[in-house]
């Protein structure tokens, strides 16, 4: 064959191969059971240590990624929502919203190392690789802390003029915040440790999870009112949006497989497939429980985990009363193909 012909046949074979990949059907492989009480936010797949680091209460609960034995607790961390990672410094961090501070612990040992005070109601948490921080999105603070890992202290703070929910990094000076109660993202400088930009959402509203794929320079913003929004990261443009579950509070994506998620609280994840920086098109809407309304997404592994519990039914009295959790069911849903 002509060495065009050959190079055409491979391009087509690999990506048969990547659409089929990405279009396989996703279920529930395992459930990981937790018997401690208490409520739950976020999740996080550890920094390669097979570890898998759960929000509950006033606790974060590590596991095995692999078989869901527990691996050991990080206590004190009262109204925890998430988990961060600095792999150089072998320390963890989580973000404490009830006592408004961030717990610093070992990596290797699980061993509490110190807190750190941070404005009000830390909530989601991260490291940025530019700058080599930790951040926290503090929702009644309206502001992100910055916080220096090495020294463990509170080093500045950014105000963004509303709630900050999530973050997510460009790797190279940016930071996009999503601002649940503007209906926008707001763009920070590192640098400057200013915001340089607003981006309204609409018809998106109340935007939770955030994701980002720094290939086609695009956000992906899960929203309350069931619309994931497809953002051009340089622009600020809404590109798309698209239907999504209700309830959703977490997005990712799978660089590798090019898969957006978002984990909707109605008891489903949405699934698309990022086939260029401007074209997506629908996986599949995976069945999973009611409350699993934040995901981690294991890029290693493609394996996707959700954390909820079992509810008590409705109480016909009150049929908009939050369902309440039957004790001893939280649980961590694995999903995968």
């Amino acid at each position: 064959m002509k060495k065009s012909i050959i190079l055409s046949v491979i391009i087509f074979f690999a990506s048969s191969s990547a659409l089929l990949f990405s279009q396989k059907d996703f279920k529930i492989l395992k459930t990981f059971h937790i018997q401690s009480a208490g409520g739950w936010d976020y999740i996080a797949v550890g920094p390669g240590n097979n570890r898998l680091y759960v929000s509950h209460g006033t606790q974060v609960n590590i596991l095995d990624q692999t078989t869901g034995d527990s691996i050991g607790v990080i206590e004190n961390t009262t109204g925890v929502h998430g988990i961060a990672f600095d792999k150089s410094q072998n320390k963890g961090f989580t973000s404490n919203g009830r006592i408004n501070n961030v717990t610093v612990f070992n990596l290797t040992t699980n061993a509490v190392i110190t807190q750190i005070a941070t404005g009000l109601n830390p909530d989601a948490i991260m490291y940025e690789p530019y700058t080599k921080k930790i951040i926290t999105c503090n929702g009644r603070g309206k502001n992100l802390s910055i916080i220096d890992p090495i020294e463990n202290k509170l080093i500045d703070s950014v105000d963004v003029g509303g709630k900050p929910e999530t973050a997510v990094s460009n790797g190279a000076g940016k930071v996009y915040v999503n601002i649940e109660d503007k209906n926008e993202i707001v763009v920070v400088d590192l640098k400057s440790l200013k915001v340089e930009a607003h981006w309204p959402l609409a018809p998106a509203e109340e935007p939770t999870g955030l994701a980002f794929d720094k290939t086609t320079n695009r956000l992906f913003a899960g929203c309350g009112n069931k619309f994931l929004a497809i953002v051009d990261a340089a622009t600020g443009k809404v590109i798309q949006t698209l239907a999504i579950g209700d309830g959703c509070d977490g997005a990712g994506f799978d660089a590798s497989t090019k898969n957006i998620f978002t984990s909707n609280g109605e008891g489903t994840m949405s699934v698309y497939h990022e086939k260029s920086a401007n074209e997506f098109e629908k996986v599949a809407t995976v069945t999973t429980k009611r409350g699993a309304r934040t995901i981690a997404v294991d890029e290693q592994t493609h394996l996707i985990y959700l954390p909820t519990a079992d509810f008590e039914k409705p109480d016909p009295a009150a049929p908009n009363a939050r369902p309440k959790m039957i004790p001893g069911t939280f649980q961590v849903l694995v999903i995968g193909q």
